[in-house]
């Protein structure tokens, strides 16, 4: 009886050191880290690991830091997010609420890496219901992310959201280069939101720089629209856009501005521009024009335009009489359907009273022959059709005059257009 004290001290000091050893097993970041992200893919249907060093904090704002981050669907070859580094830290009531509350104070991800087509088909498995937007007091930053689309990709990415309410203006920047193919696309613009709620208001502006080959073209974005997203993509009502610019190839600089007025539609990695009423606007060489019709981007770039050149450019070669005598606005018709770099072949009329003209060229090369010095090519890199009623040349009047170019032939697809 008297050893009893010391026997019950001695359990009690084994049960202290038992739940001491089991709390910095449980307590080790690793461990919490893994039962976090279990718990958050068992929510989200997603299998999510980290194999990195982990960290967390308690005291004060609670914060989970992981590293090489891979979410994917159960059995998916391909993970729809990977990321060297997230830092996520919340509220306590956040913590308290088990999710019901989705008020995040800061979100980091370090060189994520994001397939589009991979989170598109889990976002199809995802049961319908309200989607329910955080609010994040202490902002978002990406450093270094990636989006790999069908047949493009976004790298070098960065954004910074200094805040996100729902009710509120949220204003932040996005830089990083859009890649198709040969065409690159460089961009820094900053984005200012009305208030993160469907159908708010967007604008987005600064300067891009469009490059392929051996032309670039630096611009400035001005961009401003009503956006709704739903199940069939991104739609917006009215986007108005302009830009001005310059096209640079060697040492030709063409400036320019363009402007841009249509109902915008995004879906399956397609965005599409109808009906669109477009205006550019040169200093002589490049032309002068208004003109209405499609234009889409996905997987090729298409472009079906019809409208009226002002005038024919003074800088190019002069049109023979008496089509050159008059000043009046040329209709055209202008289609392309192929490579976002203009590099396939272009379909384009003309007419000026009976007299029409159909052609199909490339863009570089009508660029180059525009620009090259005298002594040059009279004829332009082209083929097409020249039917002229009456044509003077040279004193001499000729009449129901036919004239035919060759030069690229055009392919199947304007051949039947």
């Amino acid at each position: 009886m008297r050893n009893r004290p010391i026997i019950l001290l001695a359990a009690a000091a084994v049960l202290l050191v038992l739940l001491a050893l089991g709390l910095y097993l449980l307590l080790q970041p690793q461990r919490v880290a893994g039962f976090v992200l279990d718990t958050l893919g068992k929510s989200l249907g997603l299998e999510i690991t980290a194999t990195g060093t982990s960290e967390y904090r308690l005291r004060g704002t609670p914060l989970l830091v992981v590293r090489n981050v891979v979410a994917r669907e159960p059995g998916a070859a391909t993970p729809l997010l990977r990321a060297q580094r997230m830092y996520v830290s919340v509220p306590w009531s956040t913590v308290r609420s088990r999710g019901a509350q989705l008020d995040i104070t800061r979100v980091e991800l370090d060189a994520p890496v994001l397939d589009l087509p991979a989170l598109q088909h889990w976002l199809a498995t995802r049961p319908p219901g309200k989607t329910r937007m955080p609010t994040l007091s202490d902002g978002l930053q990406v450093s270094d992310g990636r989006i790999d689309g069908d047949g493009w990709r976004v790298d070098g990415l960065s954004i910074s959201l200094p805040r996100l309410h729902r009710d509120q203006r949220i204003d932040g920047r996005a830089a990083g280069r859009f890649a198709s193919g040969e065409l690159a696309l460089h961009f820094d613009l900053a984005l200012a939101m009305s208030r993160p709620a469907n159908d708010a208001g967007i604008a987005i502006v600064g300067p891009l720089t469009a490059s392929s080959g051996n032309w670039r073209l630096p611009a400035r974005l001005q961009l401003s629209a009503p956006l709704h997203f739903g199940d069939n993509g991104i739609r917006s009502a009215r986007l108005r856009a302009r830009m001005s610019g310059r096209y640079e190839s060697g040492d030709t600089r063409l400036p320019f501005a363009f402007a841009i007025t249509s109902p915008l539609l995004v879906r399956d990695g397609t965005l599409a521009l109808a009906p669109a009423g477009i205006a550019l606007r040169g200093d002589g060489t490049v032309p002068n024009l208004d003109a209405g019709g499609a234009l889409a981007y996905g997987k090729r770039l298409l472009l079906d335009l019809e409208g009226r050149l002002a005038d024919w450019p003074d800088a190019w070669p002069a049109l023979p009489p008496p089509i050159g005598e008059s000043h009046a606005p040329l209709p055209f018709a202008l289609g392309y359907l192929g490579r976002g770099d203009l590099d396939d072949v272009v379909a384009l009329g003309i007419q000026r009273g009976a007299a029409r003209f159909d052609a199909s060229f490339r863009m570089p090369a009508i660029a180059k022959w525009i620009t090259s010095p005298a002594g040059g090519s009279p004829l332009p890199p082209l083929t097409g059709h020249l039917v002229v009623p009456q044509l003077d040349v040279s004193g001499a009047r000729l009449e129901g005059v036919e004239v035919e170019f060759q030069d690229v032939p055009a392919p199947r697809a304007m051949q039947d257009r």
